[in-house]
Parts: structure tokens; sequence; C-alpha cells
């Protein structure tokens, strides 16, 4: 089913798939539409939404001429859902946006003008403040992940814009990389063109139980972030014992532990977990174990932690200054830490614990 309210192609388009969003829709969709740029089309798809979310976007495409909505009847999953958006959009720019978060009212604005001055960068992210389901602001922005070379991305999926024939040139969202795609894309949209990241908050990424992440297979999203964290660090192919890195159950523990729950991964990390006597054991083992006994404690040591690092380096970065992610450069360093052996990638590779 189709619900279209404009047909004419404009230069931006803003996509986002949904799938059982609800209470968060409103929010989401209201940040986009009273946006300071306002000249796009918004491209909407939902993903076989059961919990009414259907509902809200009917209600939201009959207000407005730039929403552009398609229903499905069926889910297609993280990358398909992706791909299909961006497929059903007209415009030569394309921002990203996910269906429970918010974004600044001058964010368009900005990465519009970031792309423009910078014709060789293909892709630009912002950088991001955390709010849990009430849209508390709970994790600040951390400037401290720019001035670091790593391939771990600075910025949430939902703040990318970028141009279209990069993203049709790089093969868009792959299959294969589902619960990761955003990572996997980023790391051939490198190789056409240059990654900016603003240094500004222009985005406000939600923790919450509806997560993709959390409300899919928990061992399926395992093996898949582990997949994502070994091709990162350079290790080669999946353990034929099924045990994961335990840096994944930081990942997923993390959005549970900002929305204002424990982490819940302490058991999960004991059962799957690889663990051995390295220093990525010990600091997860001891992030799990305190999230366990008291979340709202680690919660506020990581906020301290985040807020003293970003201050770190203040003098380094300048507001509406975009700066390169130089991504390649960091996967090539990883790689040849870790020394082709996976106890080496252990040694060397502490996952970063306020993530």
């Amino acid at each position: 089913m189709v619900q279209e309210s404009g047909s004419l192609p404009r230069a931006l388009s803003v996509v986002m798939p949904v799938r059982n969003a609800g209470p968060f829709l409103d929010s989401s969709i209201s940040s986009i539409l009273d946006q300071s740029f306002a000249d796009f089309e918004f491209v909407i798809r939902d993903d076989g939404s059961t919990d009414g979310s259907t509902g809200r976007l009917q209600s939201w495409a009959a207000r407005d001429p730039r929403i552009r909505l398609f229903i499905g009847s069926e889910s297609l999953g993280p990358a398909a859902s992706s791909n299909w958006v961006v497929a059903n959009s007209s415009g030569r720019l394309v921002a990203r946006m996910d269906a429970d978060d918010v974004a600044h009212p001058d964010r368009l604005k900005r990465q519009i003008e970031a792309l423009a001055a910078a014709p060789a960068a293909c892709l630009v992210g912002t950088l991001w403040e955390g709010i849990d389901e009430q849209g508390r602001h709970l994790r600040p922005r951390d400037r401290w992940r720019l001035s670091r070379t790593t391939p771990f991305s600075p910025f949430p999926h939902g703040s990318i814009m970028f141009r279209r024939d990069a993203f049709d040139r790089a093969g868009g969202y792959r299959a294969e990389a589902n619960f990761w795609e955003d990572a996997d894309l980023y790391m051939r949209m490198a190789e056409i063109g240059s990654l900016l990241v603003l240094p500004d908050a222009l985005y406000f990424h939600r923790s919450s139980a509806l997560s993709t992440r959390l409300t899919s297979d928990q061992e399926l999203v395992e093996t898949s972030v582990d997949r994502m964290y070994r091709r990162m660090i350079g290790i080669e192919g999946d353990p034929a014992d099924g045990k994961v890195l335990p840096r994944v159950f930081v990942s997923l523990g993390s959005t549970r532990l900002w929305s204002g729950r424990s982490p819940s991964v302490l058991r999960r990390l004991l059962q799957r977990g690889r663990l051995g006597w390295n220093a990525e054991t010990a600091a997860v083992l001891l992030w799990a174990a305190w999230g366990r006994v008291s979340p709202s404690t680690l919660r506020a040591f990581l906020r301290g932690v985040v807020r003293l690092r970003d201050h770190s380096v203040r003098k380094r970065f300048v507001d509406g200054c975009p700066c390169e992610w130089r991504i390649a450069e960091a996967a090539c360093r990883r790689a040849e830490e870790a020394s082709r052996s996976e106890a080496a990638a252990a040694r060397v590779s502490i996952p970063d614990l306020a993530a």
C-alpha cells in the first residue's frame, strides 16, 4: 500500500524504515518536519508493524505533503528495509532517520552545508547525546572519540547523510551484515570518498527496550555483532565453538544501561563469551558485574568519564567545523595490531566501556 502526499522531486530525501516504534514516532517525525531546512521529501516505510505504528504514520502523512508513506505487509529486516527506502527516494542527497530518535532542528541544514563545502566527501554524520524512553538526556556528547584513530563509528546510524550516487556505487546495505549493516556500509563508502563528522550534538539517540537488537533473536544478534567486531579488529572467520568476543555484550548491554535498566548480560557473557586471561575479559566482566549490582552508579560513573574526556579535547574541535573520520586508516592499523592471531587482538583491544 502506498500513501503519497507529494510527487515533485527534491534534492534531499529523508528516509526512515519503521518497525513497531509507536511510543516514539511522534517525536521522531516532528523533529524532521520542523527542520530549519524544509525542502525535502520524507520517505517512510512501515515494515510490517503490529503495534499501531501504521495508524500513527497514516495520520502524519495526511497532515504533511512532504511525507511519502509506504506500508509493507511483512518485515523485510534491517538491511533490506534500509535499502528499500533509499531505492524509493528521489534525492541526490539522502538523510537517514531512525524511528525512535530525535533530530536537532538544524541537523539537515548543517549536513547539507558540510557536503556542499567538501565535494570529495560522500557521507557526513553528527555527534550525539543519549536519551532514554522518556526523552531525558543521560549520555553527554563525546568529542574524545573523534580524537582517536578507530574503525568504530563516532556517530549513530540515524544521523548520517550521504550522496546517493556514492551509496549506489558502494552497493548499499548487505543482508549478511544485518545488525551491523551501517558499519559495513561505512567501510565500503570510505573507499569512494571521505567520511565527515560534525562535532556538535545534532542528534539524540534513544536507548530503549524496543531496540531492534534487543527485540530480535539474541543468539543471532550476538553472532552478527561478533562478526562485526572480528572484522574491525582483524580476526578472520567465525569461531567453530560458537563463542563470541566479550565486547559484544558491552555493545548489547549498553542499550539497556543507557535506557535506565541493568545491562542484564552477565549470564550470557559467562555462557557464551570467549573469556580468557586478558584485559578485555577483565574489563567486560567488571562492567557487567557492576551493571548487575548497581546500574545507576555505573551510569553515573560512565557519564562522568564521557564528560571528562569530552572536556579534555575541547580545544581540538570547533563548533560547526566538520572533521574527517579516517575509517580505512583505522581499520588497517587495528588489523596490523592483531598480528594475525585472536590472542594478540584480545591483548591490544580493550572495548570502550562508555559506548
